[in-house]
């Protein structure tokens, strides 16, 4: 599945960003798909699983900046979005309901950290795969498949993908792949190299022509340009492919393969594919779930 086919998905028209001077949330009115929590469930030697159900409740690590993905409303306070939901999937099918869930906003360079700490129980938000970080944690999944891709201001065509970049000054999270992708591959100097722990900071910095571009991936910059066409646009060239999965502690076997359990049971009795339609999916752009890789 590439997210260029499916981007435009994101909400447009009703997504909404947490940077300054922006107003407005997507839907947060609770779970998109019912997901009652399962009576009576135990994952045998799982330390993490233990934990959780001693304290009587899951804490998870997402994000709360990023529009149809994981997003926090300003004014409710609730959580929304495509890995927002499949967060909680997975914590009903654990035994844990809407009202034993806390959510824990986590910056991307500090995931692996809080994974490794027990601060979080699983971390869902646009967590790419690599084998560096599973040197550290352990991974479900995946669950989406996204490309990198970069967004620029709507008037600037100097830029059509990684190539130009070249003298531009390139924005994205510290601690992110993409960050990495730039940095590792010389797409260009060091010193154009911009860093901030979110992306909504990027785009504020793009609008105020500090940066020439913000890149991440696809379907997170499409949620941004979606909501000022008149400012952004998406150059539309991918150059990755980012395997998205559960973040996991690292040692904890019997709870990776539980998550992966409950992952393919959605992925065949139609769950996940009701879960995409009703956030990413809205515009009615398909897509179908990856193959699990069970890390």
């Amino acid at each position: 599945m590439k997210l260029r086919t499916l981007a435009v998905g994101l909400l447009v028209g009703s997504l909404a960003l947490t940077a300054c001077g922006r107003e407005g949330s997507p839907d947060s009115s609770g779970p998109v798909v019912s997901q009652s929590a399962a009576q009576n469930v135990t994952v045998e030697g799982s330390p993490t699983f233990d934990k959780m159900k001693q304290r009587g409740k899951v804490i998870i690590g997402v994000k709360e900046d990023q529009p149809g993905l994981g997003y926090k409303d300003p004014t409710s306070g609730e959580y929304s979005g495509f890995d927002v939901e499949i967060a909680r999937l997975v914590a009903a099918q654990l035994g844990f309901d809407e009202s034993k869930i806390e959510y824990k906003a986590i910056p991307s360079q500090s995931r692996e950290q809080a994974i490794s700490n027990g601060d979080i129980d699983y971390y869902v938000g646009t967590y790419s795969i690599t084998d560096s970080r599973k040197q550290q944690i352990s991974f479900a999944g995946p669950y989406f498949v996204a490309g990198q891709d970069l967004l620029v201001r709507k008037d600037d065509n100097s830029i059509t993908g990684p190539e130009s970049l070249k003298g531009k000054k390139v924005c994205s999270v510290t601690g992110s792949t993409p960050i990495q992708r730039v940095r590792s591959q010389g797409l260009t100097e060091p010193d154009n190299i911009v860093e901030f722990q979110n992306y909504s900071q990027c785009v504020d910095q793009l609008a105020q022509g500090n940066v020439d571009a913000v890149t991440t991936d696809d379907a997170i910059l499409m949620g941004y340009a979606a909501q000022e066409p008149d400012k952004f646009k998406v150059v539309g060239k991918v150059f990755s492919e980012e395997k998205y999965g559960i973040g996991l502690p690292k040692d904890d076997k019997a709870l990776r393969d539980k998550v992966n359990d409950i992952l393919q049971q959605a992925i065949d009795d139609g769950t996940w594919q009701k879960i995409y339609d009703a956030t990413l999916g809205k515009s009615g752009a398909s897509a179908t779930p990856p193959a699990l890789e069970r890390y």
